[in-house]
């Protein structure tokens, strides 16, 4: 019995150190963020999240989403640290979603933050629990708008646009004027398969239309929500994606097809997307039973 006893005492501490050193290990993966320069004062800062767009500028850095927890909100200020000495003086969330607005709790209470007034509206009610005490709290978007605002940081100028109903219907895009660089947040996600959230207003058939709206904007590289730095060409085929996705699957339900039959139907096979490996729900199967929602509930397809 001691034996035993003093195997199982070795056995557990085995698995506290092996639990000890995967919790440092993830701590440390969490705050491991990559930068990649864009242009000469652009740059984008990729971890677990969204990818974040910063701009250097006379005034400050300017900073566009701010990824998954304030860990990575306090490891993006470092890398901000390594590029300018120069304070933050705004950080624009391109729409709700955790993994594109969690980290602005590291940034300093005071600081500007925007958003389209739709998603101050989703953060305080469908993410209300995170943003209802400090520090949250108080890095709450704190300017909003509809349709489009253009800030001067500098002697750069930003532009944010909202440019229709897609991934939720508060996304906005952020155009660095003179860099022509576009960062989409989530209305592109590329080469990955995109979240479709119907509850916060989003729409497969919408979204089509929207990307027209983004491309009559002047850019020639996109920082996209998720996935490697690309161009108008990489965007248009994501449109194209988009298109096939609504036109089959409401091919399916028009024909009076199930949701099984539409699954196995559609086959998107050849714009080789994968699942991003955080968020691996997000497939085939999920974006045809979103696109089946809609058209199933639409009656107009």
């Amino acid at each position: 019995m001691k034996r035993f006893l003093r195997w199982l005492g070795i056995g557990a501490s085995v698995v506290i150190v092996i639990a000890a050193i995967a919790a440092a290990g993830l701590w440390w993966y969490v705050g491991r963020i990559g930068v990649e320069r864009v242009t000469e004062r652009l740059y984008m800062l990729t971890g677990l999240g969204g990818n974040v767009a910063v701009l250097v500028t006379d005034d400050g850095a300017v900073v566009v989403d701010s990824m998954t927890m304030v860990r990575q909100g306090s490891a993006i200020l470092s890398r901000i640290a390594d590029l300018t000495d120069k304070p933050v003086v705004a950080v624009i969330n391109t729409h709700y979603h955790l993994d594109h607005t969690h980290g602005n709790p590291a940034f300093a209470p005071g600081t500007r933050v925007i958003a389209t007034e739709r998603t101050l509206e989703h953060l305080k009610t469908r993410d209300a629990e995170y943003w209802a005490e400090p520090p949250a709290s108080q890095l709450l978007p704190n300017e909003t708008f509809t349709v489009a605002r253009e800030y001067g940081f500098g002697s750069h100028q930003v532009r944010m646009i909202h440019p229709g109903r897609g991934h939720t219907d508060g996304d906005l895009v952020v155009l660095f004027v003179g860099e022509k660089v576009l960062h989409t947040g989530d209305l592109f996600f590329h080469g990955h398969y995109p979240n479709i959230d119907l509850e916060a207003g989003g729409t497969v058939r919408g979204w089509i239309d929207t990307l027209d709206r983004v491309k009559e904007l002047q850019f020639d590289r996109i920082i996209p929500g998720h996935g490697l730095l690309t161009d108008r060409a990489g965007l248009e085929r994501f449109q194209d994606f988009l298109r096939a996705l609504w036109t089959k699957t409401s091919d399916v339900v028009a024909a009076g097809g199930s949701l099984a039959d539409a699954k196995k139907d559609v086959d998107l096979s050849s714009f080789g997307l994968a699942p991003i490996w955080f968020a691996p729900y997000l497939n085939h199967d999920f974006v045809v039973g979103r696109a089946y929602e809609e058209a199933a509930k639409s009656g107009d397809r």
